[in-house]
């Protein structure tokens, strides 16, 4: 099957498409990358979309048209890459479509009630002809799940190691962690969770300081320039998520722009200049992992995977090194995955085993009652002769 893949992260920074062959299924199942863009959002767009997050400034007017216009992207971006791709729409089967989540509501007792993403799926399926599966958080909240990290299912599928246990970690917005078995053990269980901010706070404080001209810290650079406040740091570890046993999930309503101000505040109180307050907020990233690593591995881990934009960042990926050691520290590149391209891979995959009936959610990782086949399913052109195939 022929099926594209469309995501967009906390960090909304743009459209992640991947154009996947998928085959087979679980315990026998190959997914080939065929091709994979990244397109940018307008300047404009992103700051729509930012506001749409944030309780202070959206509205209802806003986040519905929102839903139609970021839509309209999402298929123009669908329908590049396949141009780029030299393949026809006729020739795609699905796509899966994670849209933009705008808020996902973490109750004080842990427990997740809603997660809302937006991106009108009868747009996609209408401007591109394909059938699409989207909405893909919701059953798995309704069964009493996180809804996350959806990604995990993928890195059970298809990154357990023969012999050892392996940690594969994204790097993102948020940062998120799979801890998994190894094939030849039977009997033990995967565990998953977000493990806290990867990117947000630091990107957020990057965009302060340079007057919005900066959306990250390409290369660690500040980074490099400051001091780590152990103090400060130490403060901050004693968030009260780090400590909340898993199943547990968080974004940017705990981590996100508002939060990010506040510790800049803070630490300019304290004295603390900006590149030791960078410095200090890229520590927190790295620590917190490792803090997670310490705190719910349930096993010696052998093997580290760093996927997303926070692998990027040679002060973090050193940092964790040194935090985790003697554990091998990698990127999902050296497993045969495309980090850049993950996570719009895994909206593919998901969206082919929601179509063949299968749960795609598992206890283990979401914390929900049982596990859930995922998904809205929104009929395109392809729809008919798509039910005849696969009855076929």
């Amino acid at each position: 099957m022929i099926v594209i893949g469309l995501m967009s992260g906390t960090s909304a920074d743009g459209v992640d498409v991947a154009l996947c062959d998928i085959r087979g299924q679980p315990g026998d199942m190959s997914v080939d990358l065929l091709h994979g863009q990244t397109f940018e959002y307008a300047v404009e767009m992103r700051r729509r979309i930012l506001a749409c997050c944030d309780p202070g400034e959206s509205r209802v007017d806003d986040i519905a048209a929102l839903h139609v216009d970021l839509a309209e992207v999402f298929a123009d971006c669908a329908l590049a890459a396949l141009q780029n791709a030299n393949l026809k729409p006729d020739l795609v089967d699905l796509i899966g479509s994670h849209g933009q989540t705008i808020w996902h509501n973490v109750l004080p007792s842990g427990e997740v009630n809603v997660s809302f993403q937006i991106v009108e799926a009868a747009v996609l399926a209408e401007r591109a002809g394909i059938t699409t599966i989207s909405n893909f958080r919701a059953r798995d909240i309704a069964a009493g799940g996180q809804g996350a990290p959806l990604t995990s299912y993928v890195d059970w599928l298809l990154l357990r190691h023969p012999t050892h246990w392996r940690a594969v970690q994204n790097i993102g917005g948020m940062g998120n962690v799979t801890f998994l078995p190894p094939l030849l053990d039977e009997t033990a269980a995967p565990v998953a969770f977000d493990t806290g901010p990867g990117n947000a706070l630091l990107d957020i404080a990057v965009s302060y300081f340079s007057e919005g001209e900066l959306k990250y810290d390409r290369d660690g650079h500040f980074a490099k320039q400051g001091r780590v406040n152990e103090e400060w740091l130490d403060e901050l570890l004693r968030h009260p998520y780090y400590a909340r046993d898993y199943p547990k999930t968080t974004g940017r309503e705990t981590f996100g722009t508002a939060a990010a101000l506040a510790l800049v505040a803070e630490a300019q109180s304290r004295g603390l200049d900006e590149a030791e307050i960078i410095a200090t907020l890229t520590a927190l990233t790295a620590s917190n992992i490792a803090e997670a690593y310490s705190r719910f591995a349930p096993a010696s881990l052998r093997e580290v995977s760093l996927g997303g934009g926070g692998r990027r960042n040679p002060v973090i990926v050193g940092m964790i090194r040194q935090l985790l050691a003697p554990a091998a520290v990698m990127a999902h590149e050296d497993l045969g995955l495309d980090s850049d391209f993950k996570e719009a891979l895994v909206f593919a995959l998901l969206a082919y085993e929601s179509w063949y009936g299968r749960p795609a959610a598992l206890p283990a990782l979401t914390g929900a009652r049982r596990a859930s086949i995922l998904g809205t399913i929104t009929p395109g052109l392809n729809y008919a002769e798509l039910l005849r195939r696969t009855w076929r």
